[in-house]
């Protein structure tokens, strides 16, 4: 088999990936329409079609779902072996693809590049945010950033933050129209601002605990996000109460522009944690990227 055709499956490996040939044009730094060209040669000196074409949307067929199978490990094993020659050079250098939730990504991934770029001008991470159980081999990501319960056993695992805790917020002008709720199946009576999970594109419950005792209270309001940003904005707005990491609103706690109620049914739970494929061999990059991200009491 000639380059081109590793280079047409290395492409459209990528193309299944995204279900985007956008995207994957865009990380390939060609034009779209010479991807797609690049794909209907391929799909033709194999004989089969390998993608499902919309006008909205890309996806592999069931053949294209078997062949990715094959080939992806492959892919990922090269892309592994090429990543150890960066121990040959004076400092670590190429690009790492890393999947965190919303709130990992601000918190964990965001203070330690600021550190950790400036000093490594050859290093080059892509983040992307997915609130999804991300299968990092099959997506092709170095590794992952979740809460340490959603970690497959499979993996190996590192703490990279402290235990962290929910805090159910509001503006003052909010309590000054709604009573303050007293136990969490008060807040059905409340107007609330909701969570979308992505995922199964269902609201999220709001999930507290006290004394053993566990809750889910599937709350309802008139505003519905899936992001970080839009429910602080809302609630200190006042437009509603919301469910948020505790850091991101300690600020707006102590200069009075949010008020908490509900503490005590919020306790602490375990953090955030890298996990990777025990088989990865860790390249220059990564083996800094984890250890900077590394958790110590």
């Amino acid at each position: 088999m000639g380059v081109e055709n590793y280079d047409q499956l290395a492409m459209f490996a990528l193309v299944a990936r995204e279900r985007s040939f956008t995207r994957a044009a865009a990380q390939l730094g060609m034009s779209q329409p010479a991807l797609s060209r690049s794909m209907r040669q391929l799909e033709e000196r194999l004989g089969v079609r390998l993608l499902s074409r919309t006008t909205r949307s890309v996806s592999p067929t069931e053949a294209g779902e078997q062949l990715l199978r094959v080939i992806a490990p492959r892919f990922e094993e090269i892309d592994t072996e090429l990543a150890q020659l960066n121990a040959f050079r004076d400092k670590p250098a190429g690009r790492l693809r890393i999947t965190a939730g919303e709130h990992a990504a601000i918190s964990i991934m965001q203070p330690v590049l600021g550190r950790l770029l400036p000093q490594h001008p050859d290093l080059n991470i892509e983040v992307i945010v997915d609130y999804g159980l991300t299968d990092i081999v099959a997506e092709g990501y170095d590794a992952g950033i979740r809460l340490g319960e959603q970690v497959a056993k499979d993996m190996i695992a590192m703490r990279v933050g402290p235990e962290l805790r929910m805090a159910v917020v509001g503006s003052p002008d909010y309590f000054r129209r709604y009573v303050r709720p007293k136990s969490p199946h008060e807040l059905t009576q409340h107007n609330c601002i909701t969570i979308r999970l992505p995922t199964h594109g269902g609201i999220f419950a709001w999930e507290f605990e006290k004394k053993g005792q566990e809750l889910k209270v599937r709350v309802e309001g008139q505003l519905v996000f899936n992001n970080i940003a839009m429910r602080l904005s809302a609630a200190l707005e006042g437009l509603g109460l919301a469910y948020m990491p505790e850091d991101l609103v300690h600020a707006h706690i102590a200069s009075g522009a949010l008020v908490r109620v509900l503490a005590d049914w919020c306790p602490p739970f375990p953090g955030y944690h890298l996990y990777y494929p025990s088989r990865r061999q860790s390249s220059p990059a990564f083996t800094l990227l984890r250890d900077a991200l590394r958790f110590e009491d």
